[in-house]
């Protein structure tokens, strides 16, 4: 697979508890080069149990960073996050949530998108369609390879499941 095109280089701006999840909204200025087109990061919001398996297993919590392209086309790039050692960068986050669903505030401590990611991009790739209503089909999935850890409290902050059901791959195809 050829090496990830990621240019994050803009703040995050606001943290949002939406009562399904938290999200994290981006300034302009981050892009994922895939295919010869530009996608712009939007946000990135979490889910626990994770959606996508690695080899069969499943993860504690997953982070999908959504980008877009001028045209709306959609690629989505999910880190997987198994419950270990505490992540500093989500505890700074977790300081920030809303406490009250509903609320956007603006994010003091504003980490660059990248702050996020593991060190290896290695990663899967498949076409999938959007994990949320109304799951529109297209999307282009990178899933990294290189997990994640968040301790058990980080992860109880997603206190109840807000994962779609692992879906079966079905004929479609899983590039590594």
């Amino acid at each position: 697979m050829p090496a990830l095109k990621l240019n994050y280089s803009s703040k995050a701006d606001t943290i949002i508890n939406n009562n399904r999840t938290v999200q994290i909204n981006f300034n302009p200025g981050n892009t994922l080069e895939l295919e010869q087109q530009i996608f712009h990061l939007k946000q990135f919001h979490l889910h626990s149990p994770s959606e996508n398996t690695i080899k069969g297993k499943s993860f504690a919590m997953e982070m999908h960073l959504v980008h877009a392209t001028e045209q709306g086309e959609l690629a989505v790039v999910a880190v997987m996050f198994e419950e270990g050692e505490e992540n500093k960068k989500l505890k700074r986050l977790w300081k920030e949530l809303p406490k009250k669903a509903g609320n956007a505030v603006q994010l003091q401590h504003q980490d660059l998108a990248a702050a996020f990611l593991p060190e290896n991009l290695d990663y899967y790739r498949f076409n999938g369609s959007l994990t949320t209503p109304p799951c529109s089909e297209g999307v282009r999935w990178i899933v990294l390879k290189d997990i994640q850890q968040a301790s058990k409290q980080q992860i109880k902050v997603m206190e109840h499941p807000n994962n779609r059901p692992v879906q079966p791959v079905n004929a479609r195809l899983v590039l590594e």
